[in-house]
């Protein structure tokens, strides 16, 4: 399935409802109408070109089509494609409005997904370019999407800092761990076609991942003695070996891993699809969960023990190795899982997704203090927060600077970040 979809504003910037659209194409002649928040959709089941046109004897009183001309749309299948509409208060037509089909913009965090324009997804008012001036409604739903973005990075962040925390890598293919539960997701659900089980064969599949990774990889290179500087290096080879991977089997096409149109739920003013709202109940409970574990089991006192001292928890008969390979399959399958909530909420996933996070996991990881658990989480909601309501003020492109700032300043004050210990020198 493909879907074609959008949002329609009056010229005051009020979603504009109950407008009616039709659109044709291959064997297609549908009708629809806009809901509440002015947003539109249309299901797609063979790939072509379509036209979407809005009736204009459905538009308000005093509104007019910018341009009168229909939308014509390439539609690939498992991708979302937009069409957009431009209303005006003047008569008479102007230049046709842009239109994307499967490279819209990025303004509510989706770090650059191609294809996935979370805005569309969400059913907001519009999409938004950032600098647009400060509004309640507007800060509280970009705080929501800035909450969301936050607890789902956290699961990422939470892996990369553990991994260095026992071994002192820092790991640029753990993005790319999300990539692959993305598209694990998308290959699945294509057969299961539950999302629940294919959460469950994810995250077991992605924990065999960790654990192949760590056995055939990370553990002979330790055993070799490679200094960090080489392991780091092999970890940035390793991750674009995976893109290209990625790009080859799957091409640079958005995979839509559920490829029915997402509902909306509106609380508190502020509007989130019913998606977005199960990711973020998932998130939670698993961050709860690791911060327990760490915290009360074994497994947990003895990584943390294997992150202070190695030597003296050797000494101290913990198996460090069973430890560092566990961190490795807990980290790869919470990424992964990262990686199919983020494909859910953004309504896609691509060959790059993983590295256009990688940045801000590292931040995350960083500012919380890199190496513990409840840093990595904490920074990554920190991050998510920043990056989202930016955008308030700040062009898209400017957001993930503002989150980069704010690191440098706490950097600044506080070198090992929010959680980290300080570490004498010399």
């Amino acid at each position: 399935m493909g879907c074609v979809q959008g949002i329609i504003k009056t010229s005051e910037g009020e979603p504009a409802a109950g407008l009616e659209l039709t659109m044709t194409g291959g064997e297609s002649d549908e009708t629809t109408t806009t809901d509440e928040n002015g947003r539109w959709s249309f299901s797609v089941s063979e790939a072509g070109s379509y036209t979407v046109a809005v009736t204009e004897e459905s538009l308000p009183d005093g509104q007019f089509l910018k341009s009168k001309d229909p939308r014509t749309v390439d539609v690939k299948l498992h991708t979302v494609s937009a069409a957009l509409f431009g209303l005006s208060d003047e008569p008479g037509q102007a230049s046709p409005t842009t239109e994307t089909d499967d490279s819209d913009s990025d303004s509510e965090g989706a770090e650059a997904t191609p294809g996935a324009n979370p805005n569309v997804v969400e059913g907001q008012p519009a999409p938004e370019a950032g600098g647009d001036g400060f509004s309640w409604p507007r800060f509280w739903q970009q705080l929501a999407s800035g909450i969301r973005m936050g607890l789902l990075l956290s699961l990422g962040a939470v892996g990369l800092s553990l991994v260095y925390g026992t071994t002192g890598l820092s790991n640029f293919s753990h993005a790319e761990m999300l990539s692959m539960g993305g598209i694990f997701a998308f290959l699945f659900m294509q057969i299961t076609g539950n999302l629940w089980l294919t959460g469950l064969i994810v995250v077991a599949l992605m924990a065999g991942v960790g654990w192949l990774q760590d056995a055939v990889l990370w553990k002979p290179l330790r055993k070799k003695r490679l200094s960090l500087m080489q392991m780091m290096i092999v970890s940035i080879g390793f991750s674009i070996v995976l893109q290209n991977i990625f790009q080859f089997f799957f091409g640079a096409n958005i995979l839509r891993i559920d490829p029915s149109t997402p509902k909306t739920v509106r609380i508190l003013g502020v509007t989130l699809t019913v998606q977005s709202y199960i990711a973020m109940g998932i998130a939670l409970v698993l961050i709860i969960a690791v911060g327990l574990i760490m915290k009360y089991t074994r497994f947990g006192r003895a990584t943390r023990a294997v992150a202070d001292n190695r030597p003296l928890a050797e000494a101290s008969g913990i198996d460090v190795q069973r430890v560092i390979r566990l961190v490795w399959v807990m980290g790869v399958a919470l990424a992964g899982l990262s990686g199919m909530l983020i494909g859910l909420v953004l309504n896609g996933i691509a060959w790059n997704t993983g590295w256009h996070f990688l940045l801000l996991l590292f931040a995350a990881v960083i500012l919380g203090g890199i190496g513990t658990a409840f840093g990595a989480i904490v920074g990554a909601m920190i991050i998510g927060i920043i990056v989202e309501t930016a955008n308030i003020w700040l062009p898209g492109d400017l957001k993930h600077a503002a989150a980069l700032f704010i690191l440098i300043v706490v950097l600044l004050v506080r070198p090992q970040g929010l959680f980290g210990r300080k570490e004498r020198i010399g």
